[in-house]
């Protein structure tokens, strides 16, 4: 895996600043300690820094055709490069390595703009064509790879796998997007295309970006979208069969590596039934890892333990304690922008054991996204239920009142926690997954921002989003709606971000075979009772698992992957809230009700109430405001 960066003006005439393209380089060694290139033409640079994999002695970029005129830096893995080699030497051109790398280039002189179609992997690339003085710049179907943008005086595009790369630049002026704080408050992240930033922007998944001198204006396109078009007609026996046939092949070919490749091995059904396809297919012992927790609520080692034995793995695990809330400013920032999804500090751990002992990682990211596994899918379509039995007019006032009236009892019983759900009946689906996805709730935000803040957004809502996306979605059905939510905004925006930031500080390289997007074709045509059946979600996966996994692993409740934020923000970050209602960064705001701050930060020290998400997630904005702003 790599880090990639560069700039393009539009006067040719203009020198590169090259002391800024080294330094934009540099700003992401840790996503390639292994090598540096540089290149350099009249008005272009391109920069890249490697983490050596695959073709380790000529695999150096930025890489150029045999004449010079395409040239390419690229962040990744193609998994079918070999295949498309000898496609491409079939029809005439000529390799000088054995790299995935060469074979984008050559790609793009065979088919152009459509040489994404031909690509299985995850990567961000961006290619020079000096013939047609040009750029195009791609980033994979569902967003494993980053890549980010701006445009400075409609005369400068700067690119980056990083934003801290793009921050190099002296003419970027930090401005923060009221619209992606709102954003950022509603979901715990900055979802595709915003970034914290005015005028800074995320390129969002299966899309690609073309500008040529001549006209110098960004034309985006859209290359991929996911298409639940039912269409198995196979008995499940058969289906389950084809299931477990396609995810080995998934896995088997990102066991190609010249360097030491072992996986995560949380001890959930994801990472279990990727070990055990992975050591079905490895002539070698498998290396794996996990993180134990020192509450007992929170840890799963021991079913990592029992998958470890099993397979008879190399396996790796570090307890992770109240200690570890220590490592929260060091953690944000390796995101560059706020990100309150707290399991990032375990995510980063694992890493860190990880690359003690191999540099590629398999993990079972994704299960959740495409077979339906989250807690979440199976309540909203109970909601479901009941939004088909009475007519929004009904609903509305009756769940509207409730909603408001019901207490927010997190300290109760699950059965008792109605508050959320009434909420939800009280909107159409889209608006209540939304409600259900969010880390706080729109009555706690209607009073965590000050009047100003809302006129500064203009009547903006986060929710707009999700109904965007929405209207491409391919499908009615009410499961497969929110499978797609998931894709495009959860899974690239939190997920993968998540992991993508925390392994590469540690020059950590994940792949993820159930985000193939070949699997995901697949998987998206299978009925939807097939993957949420009787509140079970995930059904037809687990059925494939059954002779390769456990019934306690497979059946067990869902555990998840995250700290003790309420108790840490108690006890072990009771100081740091005090920062919160002193002098704080986000006071000088004026975008925030300062008075209500302080009320719930009184609330959840003394035990009155619990606001966890909300004073952690105002806490990582404070520390990431006192570091960039």
């Amino acid at each position: 895996m790599c880090g990639i960066a560069g700039i393009f003006l539009r006067d040719s005439r203009s020198a590169i600043n090259k002391e800024l393209l080294l330094d934009m380089s540099d700003s992401l060694i840790h996503r390639g300690p292994d090598e540096s290139g540089e290149y350099l033409d009249k008005g272009i640079g391109l920069a890249h820094r490697r983490l050596s994999i695959i073709d380790l002695a000529s695999g150096k970029q930025p890489l150029c055709n045999e004449d010079g005129a395409v040239t390419v830096t690229y962040n990744g893995e193609i998994y079918n490069y070999k295949e498309l080699m000898s496609e491409l030497v079939a029809r005439g051109h000529v390799f000088r390595t054995n790299s995935d790398t060469e074979v984008i280039v050559h790609a793009w002189e065979e088919w152009g703009k459509k040489c994404v179609d031909h690509f299985r992997g995850m990567f961000a690339f961006a290619i020079w064509d000096r013939n047609s003085e040009s750029m195009f710049i791609a980033r994979d179907r569902l967003g494993i790879k980053p890549l980010y943008y701006t445009l400075i005086n409609d005369s400068e595009l700067i690119f980056a796998s990083e934003l801290k790369a793009i921050l190099q630049h002296p003419d970027i002026i930090r401005k923060l997007d009221y619209k992606a704080i709102q954003d950022y408050f509603s979901l715990g992240y900055i979802p595709e295309p915003k970034t914290i930033y005015k005028n800074i922007y995320k390129l969002p998944p299966a899309r690609y970006l073309f500008i040529s001198r001549e006209e110098f204006r960004l034309d985006e396109g859209v290359y991929w979208d996911i298409q639940f078009s039912s269409n198995r007609e196979l008995n499940k026996n058969d289906l389950i069969e084809e299931l477990t046939e396609k995810l080995s092949e998934a896995v088997g070919i990102r066991l190609v590596s010249e360097v030491p490749i072992g996986a995560f091995l949380s001890g959930g059904v994801d990472s279990s039934a990727v070990v055990a396809l992975m050591s079905e297919q490895s002539s070698s012992q498998i290396t794996t890892c996990n993180i134990a927790f020192d509450q007992k609520e929170y840890n799963e080692s021991v079913y990592a333990r029992q998958i470890a034995d099993k397979f008879q793995t190399r396996h790796f695990v570090e307890e992770i304690g109240t200690e570890h809330y220590n490592l929260l400013d060091k953690v944000i920032d390796v995101y560059d922008e706020p990100f309150a999804d707290s399991s990032f500090i375990p995510t980063y751990k694992v890493c860190e054991i990880a690359r003690k002992n191999m540099t590629v990682v398999l993990s079972g990211d994704g299960g959740d996204e495409t077979f339906a596994g989250y807690r979440r899918h199976a309540m909203h379509m109970h909601e479901e239920k009941i939004r088909k039995l009475l007519p929004v007019s009904i609903r509305k006032p009756i769940f509207g009142i409730l909603g408001k009236l019901y207490p927010k009892a997190d300290w109760a019983p699950q059965f008792l926690r109605a508050k959320t759900t009434f909420q939800s009946l009280a909107h159409d689906s889209i608006h209540a997954y939304f409600n259900s996805v969010s880390v706080i709730n729109e009555d706690v935000r209607s009073k965590l921002f000050s009047n100003k803040f809302f006129k500064l957004n203009n009547g903006y809502r986060t929710v707009d989003l999700f109904y965007d996306h929405a209207k491409n979605c391919s499908t009615d059905d009410p499961l497969s709606l929110i499978q797609y939510l998931d894709y495009k905004t959860y899974l690239p925006g939190d997920i993968l971000t998540k992991v993508d930031r925390a392994s590469m500080a540690h020059s950590l390289e994940v792949r993820v075979p159930i985000l193939d997007h070949k699997f995901v074709e697949w998987a998206s045509g299978i009925d939807s009772s097939l993957k949420l059946s009787g509140g079970n979600g995930k059904y037809i996966f687990k059925k494939a698992m059954e002779k390769y996994l456990p019934d306690n692993i497979l059946h067990r409740k869902k555990m998840g992957f995250s700290v003790p934020i309420g108790k840490w923000l108690r006890h072990e970050l009771r100081h740091e809230l005090d920062v919160l209602t002193n002098n704080s960064k986000i006071s000088e705001l004026g975008i925030f009700n300062m008075n209500y701050v302080k009320k719930i930060v009184n609330q959840h020290t003394s035990g009155v109430r619990d606001h966890d998400m909300t004073l952690w997630s105002l806490l990582v904005f404070e520390k990431f405001l006192s570091v960039n702003i």
